[in-house]
């Protein structure tokens, strides 16, 4: 197919790289054009707006940082929807409020295109492989169309409901991983008396009941974080689980819900974010954490 992919940021970079490798033809556009220099090299098609990105694709694909990033893709000037985009196929895979889903939603419909929001949970690695869990929202109809496209980038692809619901659904499974990140400092701070090496203390810990899939893949990193060790390129960084972290506490209280654990959490993860953290893989808050505790 010829396709269109706004947002190469870490993600959106992956996802591009799985579709070049399934042999699609792919524009990209991104608000920083020195993200797209890999992409260009394996032979993706630069556009100057995401307008002009169009092309003659028959899919758009938006992986963007924040609702802000979707208006500006969308409704700003050159944005997607003053280019013709009448009998396209869109697709959001961001992570943000239903809201913004809803309203794109209904945009691209007054437009005549046709829409599917599916944020993904997985990382980098998931992403690259084609095997990401993908949470569609959208009609039987532009479901269908999506879905062949969606099922090379994800593992397991589920229509969840109408626009809005796979943005619901995104929130909720990302509140338990990340707010485990906080809770697993605040264990390690309980068995530091036991005096195990951190290698000794994650193998155990990630063996039990209490640990998440995640722990198995990142015992490593953490076991890295606590010994100070650099973990490199971020797989899902401290400012981004910041912004997910607020978007599900706008969106409870939307609902008449508050969410402790999540502002707790998140009060921690702000306190990383104005230490230099911000760009640091989210499993380096737990060691973080512990020196931080600690001082005060």
């Amino acid at each position: 197919m010829k396709i269109t992919l706004s947002g190469t940021g870490r993600m959106g970079s992956a996802m591009a790289e799985r579709l070049l490798d399934q042999g699609h033809t792919l524009t990209v556009w991104n608000r920083t054009a020195g993200k797209s220099q890999v992409l260009l090299a394996r032979g993706a098609h630069w556009a100057d707006t995401p307008a002009q990105a169009l092309c003659d694709s028959e899919a758009v694909l938006s992986v963007l940082t924040d609702s802000k990033a979707i208006e500006q893709a969308y409704t700003g000037p050159a944005g997607v929807l003053s280019g013709a985009v009448s009998g396209k196929l869109f697709i959001d895979m961001s992570t943000v409020r239903p809201v913004t889903q809803k309203e794109l939603g209904a945009k691209l419909k007054q437009a005549q295109a046709q829409f599917v929001e599916c944020p993904v949970g997985g990382t980098v690695g998931p992403a690259r492989n084609g095997k990401l869990l993908g949470l569609a929202g959208g009609s039987d109809e532009d479901f269908a169309r999506a879905k062949p496209l969606l099922e090379q980038l994800c593992r397991r692809v589920e229509h969840v409901g109408a626009v809005g619901a796979g943005a619901s659904v995104k929130l909720a499974i990302n509140l338990p991983l990340l707010v485990y990140w906080q809770a697993l400092g605040e264990a390690l701070a309980l068995a530091a008396p036991s005096g195990l090496s951190p290698e000794r203390l994650m193998d155990i810990l990630s063996d039990t009941s209490g640990a998440p899939a995640i722990l198995k893949l990142r015992a490593p990193a953490v076991v890295s974080a606590l010994h100070g060790e650099d973990l490199g390129s971020a797989h899902f960084n401290i400012d981004s689980i910041r912004k997910d972290l607020r978007a599900m506490v706008e969106e409870a209280g939307a609902l008449g819900y508050t969410l402790p654990t999540v502002q707790s959490a998140l009060g921690e993860f702000d306190q990383a974010s104005a230490h230099g953290l911000g760009e640091s893989d989210g499993t380096q808050l737990a060691a973080w954490w512990l020196t931080h505790a600690k001082r005060s």
